[in-house]
């Protein structure tokens, strides 16, 4: 079925062991020199195989044993460094046959076991000795040139109760039969091994290979049907193979799945029950490889787990930089959306969603607590396709290497024909943002910190909906921090998270990675009269002196505004810091104004002057003045401007106008 993809392993050792005079060192001196020894040494020297003259393309050792020569203890530490072992046999000698069951299968077992539990103790110092347990075995029968019959009955019958034994062979040293394809069994033994995929004895796939399979169905189901049309089947050929899939030979397998399982073809289509048995037929044919071909395409590793280099490859990113989704990686999970969206309702259900994070581990997320309160969800509580990529916009801000993660569990390595890195973009560090005075960022970080009962949590949730006032009375007891949403600003859309900072005493330390973030809403209960002291002191203590912005938020402003305990009353702290003004925040007034500021202030971080500006200035009226029409500014615009939540780099433009016009320059300070 076309080319394989070959084991990711760098070479291969292979020991040969058997009795005195089975013809062990002939056998290797035969390979290496393609003709007959007339003289042979009690043991051949370790030879290597360079990588370019082998099957599968992996440099490869042979190493002899010589009881004459060997001690036993010499024996074992070669069994534990080998990743294969051959056990030789005279086919005109039937005790050298009998020894096999009788003194090196056990003897291979109980020196593999040794090592295993000394592995327990002390790290383990080679890849081999992780493998020890089930050390892949050849049986190979020499001297075939003396008899005119086969051990193979004999041998077979060995397999079924030594599930380790990986597969058999007849050759001769002395007439070179069969002896390449002797060390080709050797090699594929190690790099495309049976006992992970097939169990002997019960003449079925293992579960562990069975569940890699069932996973990569679901990921080559393109259109979710629970069969593989011959579209599929191409891509799928493709993909692992990198050849197409002529029609006749297809036709030819979809004819075998049916002679030999019934409901393994529906509709002219591949079902589950045959793609299982297609590749149970491969392994029972010899064909590991094309299995392994499958799976090591599919990101596993020869212990039939996801290779950690696939799951995560190396992303670098430079302080100051964030990681978004790249438009690949949003088109690819708006794929994913639709695919599963099985009712075309543009949500999914909670069944819904429960299949199509059937191919990983478990969910990323819990779908009854986190994706209800972190992202905007339907009238039934499902994720919808916004809320879906902004769920994944969250992760892949705060936890990329998840993000990565579940990319490939979900089949973007296969789908895209490349890395997960390709579905991640990494933004430009933050202080080229601060020196151009503009973020080039789609995804930004809002910190939300106040008392205990000041309504930022409500604040958070209310992001989310598009009736504030449901949320009226509710109570908001979560382990959920983050609320992820979309807004507009200046026409394109910018994801805003929302962080819940938790302030359990008011003396508690910010920790740093409470502080940082693109902007911070410090926020206080306009109705208590003690709440804005630890909104003060927070200001004063980790953001008056950085370059992060700040939105001081009231919050319960549809009740008695209170007179607050402190040195100064909001308005005259944010005066006196250059800030913007209190805003006031009620979820029964359900304005979003709020949240449309604060994504602009990060998107714009050094123009909070030019904000402050614009209000002190009062450019409502200035607006509509015959001094600013000659510059062919409109009334109407502008108040549209203010309703959206004054944006910041045309507050900019429009002060630096004004400023210029008016010859009041030196009327603020930068």
């Amino acid at each position: 079925m076309g080319q394989y993809t070959v084991s990711t392993r760098k070479n291969v050792r292979i020991l040969l062991v058997g009795d005195a005079g089975v013809g062990k060192t002939s056998l290797i001196l035969s390979l290496v020199s393609e003709e007959y020894p007339e003289e042979v040494p009690p043991r051949a020297e370790e030879i290597t195989i360079p990588a370019n003259v082998t099957p599968e393309q992996v440099p490869t050792s042979i190493v002899d044993f010589s009881s004459v020569e060997q001690t036993e203890e010499t024996l074992g530490l070669e069994i534990n460094k080998a990743h294969v072992v051959c056990i030789v046999y005279a086919v005109d000698d039937d005790d050298s046959l009998d020894r096999i069951t009788s003194h090196w299968l056990p003897f291979i077992r109980s020196k593999c076991n040794a090592s295993l539990e000394g592995d327990a103790e002390t790290e383990p110092e080679t890849e081999a000795a992780g493998e020890c347990l089930r050390k892949p075995i050849v049986l190979v029968g020499n001297k075939v040139d003396l008899i005119d019959y086969s051990t193979m009955d004999s041998v077979l019958a060995i397999m079924e109760d030594f599930p380790e034994i990986e597969s058999c062979v007849e050759c001769s040293a002395k007439t070179l039969h069969n002896i390449s394809e002797m060390f080709y069994y050797a090699q594929k033994a190690v790099l495309h091994p049976t006992s992970p995929l097939y169990m002997m004895e019960d003449q079925e796939l293992t579960p562990a290979c069975k569940k890699s399979l069932v996973r990569i169905f679901k990921i080559c189901d393109i259109d979710g049907d629970n069969l593989l049309n011959d579209y599929e089947l191409n891509l799928f050929q493709r993909r692992c193979f990198n050849t197409p899939l002529q029609p006749q030979i297809l036709d030819e397998v979809k004819a075998v799945i049916q002679k030999n399982v019934p409901d393994g073809i529906y509709n002219d289509a591949v079902t589950l029950k045959g793609f299982l048995f297609l590749h149970c037929l491969f392994i029972q044919r010899g064909r590991n490889e094309t299995t392994w071909a499958v799976l090591r395409r599919f990101g596993y590793n020869d212990q039939l787990e996801m290779c950690q280099e696939y799951l995560r490859p190396p992303l670098k990113i430079p302080p100051g930089s964030s990681t978004e989704l790249s438009h690949r990686g949003q088109q690819f999970l708006i794929a994913v959306f639709e695919r599963y969206d099985r009712d075309g309702d543009g949500a999914l259900s909670p069944e819904e969603h429960k299949m199509l994070f059937s191919v990983c581990p478990a969910s990323p997320w819990s779908y009854s607590t986190d994706i209800r309160k972190s992202c905007p969800i339907n009238d039934n509580g499902w994720v919808t396709l916004h809320g879906w990529l902004c769920r994944w916009t969250l992760m892949t801000l705060i936890d990329v290497v998840k993000t990565m993660e579940y990319l490939a569990y979900l089949g973007f390595n296969v789908h895209e024909n490349d890395s997960q890195l390709a579905a991640i973009h990494v933004t430009r560090e933050r202080r080229i943002d601060l020196a151009k005075r503009q973020s080039s960022r789609s995804v930004y970080k809002c910190h939300v910190i106040g008392p205990n009962g000041s309504g930022k949590t409500g604040l958070c949730r209310g992001f989310l909906v598009e009736e504030m006032q449901k949320l009226i009375g509710k109570e908001f007891k979560t382990n959920v921090v983050h609320c992820i949403n979309s807004v507009q600003v200046y026409g394109q859309e910018k994801h805003l998270i929302l962080r819940d900072i938790d302030v359990r005493h008011a003396l508690d330390p910010l920790q740093p990675q409470e502080v940082n973030c693109d902007v911070a809403c410090l926020v206080y209960d306009s109705s208590n009269p003690r709440s804005f002291e630890y909104v003060a002191r927070i200001y004063i203590k980790y953001y008056a002196e950085s370059k992060i912005p700040v939105m001081i938020v009231g919050t319960k402003c549809d009740m008695d505004e209170r007179r607050q305990d402190y040195l100064m009353q909001p308005a005259e702290f944010c005066d006196k810091y250059k800030l913007l003004p209190p805003h006031l925040f009620s979820l029964k007034t359900n304005k979003k104004e709020l949240y449309t500021k604060l994504a602009t202030m990060a998107a714009f971080p050094r123009f909070q002057a030019a904000w402050i500006l614009f209000y002190k200035h009062r450019l409502v009226q200035l607006w509509e003045s015959a001094h600013l029409r000659q510059f062919g500014l409109i009334a109407e615009e502008h108040k549209l401007f203010w309703r959206a939540g004054l944006g910041v780099a045309a507050a900019t433009m429009i002060g630096f106008i004004v400023l210029k016009t008016l010859n009041i320059s030196g009327s603020h300070s930068r």
